[in-house]
């Protein structure tokens, strides 16, 4: 039997009715890179229209230079990477030795119709056992009308566990075709991953 909600099948037969799914679009590698971006038709990477949502997963992102700041920005049809972006940042920890923790709104880590690049976390360690995961969201890119919308949950090791937490929008009308990562500072190695959210 399923359960019906307001006229709407949500269940049949166990099965999860209309959830949509996770689509693998391209997972790029960094050895000692300074950048890594993903333009859209390039490289077999879709980032337009085809996806109302994109996903981009960070896996094992290890900075090369102590209290380096992971960062995203955007490109807005031009050739720079430097969309206009209004944001809010906050962030969480614990240190290893149970010294000290707490969550705090980080005002200096906001930006306000900026075109720098978006910070997603910050203080990264080059100890060899220190590194970041995460994700992006990234919400219809390929809207010409309303601006384009972005959050991020990243969590990274020092001698605390920290877990910093974005959210902004690219305050543009027109499409973000492409988006790029990368240290503030030094270079770095890891994994970040994209997918389309239907």
């Amino acid at each position: 039997m399923g359960l019906i909600s307001n006229g709407t099948t949500i269940f049949d037969a166990g099965a999860v009715a209309g959830g949509g799914s996770m689509t693998f679009i391209k997972k790029l590698t960094a050895s000692n890179a300074s950048t890594l971006t993903f333009v859209d038709g390039a490289s077999s990477v879709v980032l337009d229209g085809t996806y109302k949502e994109y996903l981009f997963t960070f896996t094992n992102i290890h900075a090369d230079t102590r209290n380096a700041e992971w960062t995203v920005n955007f490109r807005d049809g031009g050739s720079a990477y430097d969309a206009t972006k209004t944001s809010t940042f906050f962030q969480s920890f614990h240190y290893e030795a149970d010294t000290n923790a707490a969550l705090g709104y980080r005002t200096e880590k906001e930006l306000t119709d900026e075109t720098s690049a978006q910070l997603l976390s910050f203080e990264n360690h080059e100890a060899a056992d220190c590194n970041l995961g995460g994700m992006l969201n990234l919400f219809n890119p390929a809207d010409t009308t309303f601006v384009t919308h972005y959050t991020s949950r990243v969590n990274f090791s020092n001698t605390f566990s920290q877990e910093a937490y974005c959210a902004g929008y690219c305050n543009t009308a027109a499409a973000i075709d492409a988006v790029q990562f990368a240290m503030a500072s030094g270079t770095f190695d890891g994994v970040v991953s994209l997918y389309g959210i239907s």
